[in-house]
């Protein structure tokens, strides 16, 4: 099934983990790609995946800091105009730091903040003009299942994500009649280089509060591809009527 033929998009965080998946598996449904990430050595990685899949020719490579405003500007605006114009938008980049709430400090907190939630503000801001020149772009944002449920030490991730999860409500509806869908997913419980070192505090740090973040079904922690599945149907037409919201993602750790 090839649902993105003749479709551009653009994916941050395509260097690794979900966002690295979401690329191979919309070029795999026919869509000709913008790969973005701050990691050059990760998008050699989703080069090389893309070349053994025979699909390297859909794929632009762009280096780019999704915190800073110039680098948004000029290497993702300048992806958006070599791809001709854009239908869909993945902001799956973003950073999961730890820490106890009381020793946080501001620079940390801007840290996290200033990546998830200002980066996802600015590469949407650079989007939407291309998004809204076709009339049925869409937005997948990345929020969390943190965003909804008590995750221990991570207060400026959650706070990010929520952030995320709000700013996509307020843009669904103020461009709707423009034709624009905006959703965002929820992962929890998913294998990715995030995930796998979250730099949880040791000194202090109360293991049973981490150990209720698993899911009830499966076999542990999901793979990437099993949100990239999610992401390529709320993108493609098969989500035409889904906009304004967020789908779960964590093998029902949350229920």
């Amino acid at each position: 099934m090839k649902r993105f033929d003749g479709r551009r998009a653009l994916v941050t965080g395509a260097g690794s983990g979900i966002g690295q998946a979401v690329v191979a598996r919309l070029l795999e449904e026919g869509a000709t790609v913008a790969a973005a990430d701050v990691s050059e050595a990760g998008l050699a990685v989703t080069r090389e995946r893309a070349d053994t899949a025979g699909a390297a020719d859909r794929l632009r490579i762009v280096v780019a800091d999704i915190s800073d405003e110039t680098s948004v500007r000029e290497n993702l605006g300048g992806a958006i105009a070599d791809l001709g114009g854009l239908d869909v938008l993945v902001n799956a980049a973003g950073i999961l730091r730890s820490s106890h709430t009381a020793d946080t400090t501001l620079d940390f907190w801007n840290t996290v903040i200033g990546t998830n939630l200002t980066g996802t503000f600015l590469v949407t801001r650079q989007s939407l003009p291309a998004l809204l020149e076709n009339g049925k772009g869409v937005i997948v944002n990345f929020s969390s299942t943190s965003s909804e449920f008590a995750h221990p030490y991570m207060a400026a991730y959650a706070a990010s994500k929520g952030g995320i999860q709000s700013f996509t409500h307020a843009i669904a509806l103020e461009y709707a009649k423009q034709g624009l869908r905006a959703v965002s997913v929820q992962p929890g419980s998913i294998a990715s280089g995030m995930t796998s070192n979250p730099g949880f505090p040791e000194e202090g740090c109360d293991p049973s509060l981490i150990g209720k973040l698993y899911p009830w079904i499966g076999e542990g922690f999901a793979p990437p591809e099993t949100v990239a599945s999610v992401v390529a149907m709320l993108a493609s037409d098969d989500g035409a009527f889904v906009t304004g919201t967020e789908i779960r993602i964590d093998g029902g750790t949350h229920m």
